[in-house]
């Protein structure tokens, strides 16, 4: 079938087009019912299906001749340290851990927190939780306690699941400290907290609640997979929304497995026996999709990469990868390239290692630059596939369909919308725009299966952030434009939530920490241009009269409050003062207008600005700073 065909199918045949989609999976019940609405009005998928992602994901394939098949690599240079997992071993680690968590009580439906360094204990312990029919919430384990506090606070965890550190190319990151200061934080306390000890740092355990993690495999009986309905929760991931408080998006076992396993092969091209490097975290939803589900859900070997793709030992990092393990697609964030470039711009270390294994290298999480994918075809000789999806989606939105039918690939366009992707340019009144005209890119509903049909606990707060904007779609938060050929072009967020090397961070929750600081009268927070981490936040504060405060000082003072409450992964370096911030009479803030002057854009000044001349004056604050285009 062509790629026009599947894509006709999917939109205008949904229902035949996914049933059979699912029935390339191992159900319990194989469902019935394909397409329905749920109390909330809310389109499902499989609804009176039952099944279990862990047992799809492990035990069919033990079952089923790959048993043998190694399941993951981990490789560590931090810890110069490499293992391999069969299916078999995988299936019977996740099942012995699956009973200590049901030792302590986890049950189907219940919360478990995992806040883990990139290592075989951190998928084992998420397949566990699912083996449970539990839901797990996995936050990055370089997120500061307030953070992490939120999400505790906000899932209501049972249990919580750490180790005792991570480690950052050099530097040794304690975990546990930040573990117990997180939960004295939070509202919300856990029965529990299973620790895996790590030599790199031994954590102190409290004996009131903490549990050794070997000490809990060695007295569990492994569980049995529960069965859950399709429309049962499998996760909670937290994303950074524009305001200070973090959206639990929640994603269902079903409609997930499902289209994980179809985009294995419709986007990446894999096939069962093969290897799959996702080069990411499993603290981020690439590292939910396609370092544990996705993979192991079609019968991949998967990579667990505990590194850097420089400095962990040097930019060769990705090429000794390739050739060790027999990659066949790697998959990261154009951050990771533009590091590579910016240390090897000859690619001199590529010659080094045999990468022939390697058919193409794929790249989403932030925007594509043109010349970062044109530096990567250069250099390895491989086709790049740039494409777009959301953590809120869970898989591609947009993609070159490598498994269906290569397209001509165009720099800055992540291609096709994938099949089951209804995807739409539409302008302020909803109405569909032609081609070549920018708008707010929406998704026509239904959704496809894999994509969020809530926010944990708050669906009011996922009707009026995703469905009120243009009934009937689903709204990305994206713009851009098509082309004459239908390919899609993604210019950047229409909202206050900026990207920092492929990591959505909200700027309302660091403009709320500025204006914590007692001399900071008022703030805004914008993105501007990184050539390496695609942007960076920029605090632009005006001061509160009288204050007598350097800038160093002040600059110093609110990059350690913002490092102190989400964390380095924020990159937040840089405050200016500014002597007034433009306005509307209401006393809004003009963010878009100087998210406009930082991009090099022309200006629109709103008729309801307070001060005309305030405009000029930012503008030229701004060029002097060097925040204009970088």
């Amino acid at each position: 079938m062509t790629y026009a065909e599947e894509y006709r199918q999917s939109i205008h045949e949904p229902e035949k087009f996914w049933a059979d989609k699912a029935a390339r999976l191992a159900w319990f019940t194989p469902p019935k019912s394909v397409l329905t609405k749920d109390d909330n009005g809310i389109d499902r998928w499989f609804s009176d299906g039952e099944m279990n992602t862990a047992y799809m994901a492990l035990d069919h394939h033990v079952e089923n001749g790959r048993a043998d098949q190694v399941a993951i690599i981990y490789d560590s240079p931090v810890a110069q340290s490499k293992q391999q997992y069969t299916y078999l071993q995988l299936r019977d680690a996740v099942a012995t851990f699956a009973g200590a968590l049901r030792d302590q009580g986890v049950e189907k439906g219940d919360r478990v927190v995992i806040y883990m360094p990139m290592i075989p204990e951190a998928v084992i312990a998420m397949l566990a939780v699912a083996r449970l029919g539990a839901i797990h919430s996995v936050v990055f384990g370089g997120f500061a306690p307030h953070e992490l506090a939120v999400r505790i606070e906000d899932a209501e965890p049972k249990v919580l699941v750490t180790a005792s550190c991570g480690i950052e190319v050099a530097k040794v990151i304690e975990y546990k400290g930040l573990v117990d200061e997180a939960i004295s934080l939070s509202k919300h306390k856990p029965d529990c907290c299973i620790v895996y000890q790590r030599e790199q740092a031994r954590a102190s355990l409290d004996q009131s609640r903490d549990l050794d993690w070997n000490d809990a495999m060695a007295g569990a009986e492994p569980a049995d997979c529960v069965p859950v309905m399709a429309t049962d929760p499998l996760y909670i991931l937290y994303t950074s929304g524009t305001t200070g408080k973090p959206k639990g998006v929640v994603r269902d076992n079903g409609g997930h497995a499902v289209a994980l396993k179809y985009s294995m092969d419709a986007v990446y091209n894999m096939r069962p026996g093969e290897v799959f490097w996702a080069a990411s975290d499993v603290g981020w939803v690439v590292g939910h999709s396609y370092i544990v589900y996705g993979p192991l859900l079609h019968g991949c070997t998967t990579v667990v990469y505990e590194g850097k793709p420089v400095r962990t030992p040097d930019s060769g990092a990705f090429w000794r990868m390739t050739e060790e393990y027999k990659i066949k697609a790697l998959f990261a964030a154009p951050t990771a390239f533009r590091a590579i470039r910016k240390e090897d711009p000859e690619a001199l270390q590529l010659a080094n290692y045999d990468i022939s294994s390697l058919e193409t290298v794929f790249m989403a999480g932030e925007r594509l630059d043109p010349p970062t994918y044109l530096w990567t075809v250069e250099k390895t000789g491989r086709p790049v596939v740039d494409h777009w999806w959301q953590t809120e989606t869970g898989w591609a939105i947009c993609a070159n369909p490598t498994g269906i039918e290569t397209m001509k690939p165009k720099p800055g366009s992540s291609t096709l919308p994938t099949p089951g992707f209804n995807v739409q340019v539409l302008d302020a009144q909803g109405n569909e725009l032609p081609a070549g005209e920018q708008g707010a890119i929406a998704i026509k509903q239904p959704l496809p299966p894999g994509c969020l049909p809530t926010i944990w606990g708050d669906i009011a707060r996922f009707k009026s952030g995703y469905l009120s904007d243009f009934p009937g779609y689903y709204c990305s938060g994206d713009g851009g434009y098509k082309d004459d050929d239908g390919y899609v072009f993604i210019m950047g967020r229409t909202d206050d939530v900026i990207n920092v090397a492929g990591h959505r961070l909200s700027t309302g929750e660091m403009e709320e920490i500025l204006a914590a600081h007692n001399a900071v009268a008022e703030c805004s927070v914008i993105g501007v241009h990184d050539s390496l981490k695609g942007q960076v936040p920029v605090g632009l504060v005006l001061l509160k009269d009288g204050t007598d405060i350097d800038e160093e000082t002040l600059q110093s003072e609110l990059v350690g409050m913002v490092r102190k409450e989400i964390g380095p992964i924020a990159c937040f370096q840089r405050a200016v003062v500014v002597p007034r911030l433009p306005k509307t009479r209401s006393g809004k803030i003009l963010r878009k207008l100087l998210r406009q002057i930082a991009a090099d854009q022309d200006v629109t000044v709103p008729s309801t600005i307070d001060d005309p001349a305030s405009v000029p004056e930012i503008q030229e604050i701004m060029k002097t700073q060097g925040l204009v285009n970088g």
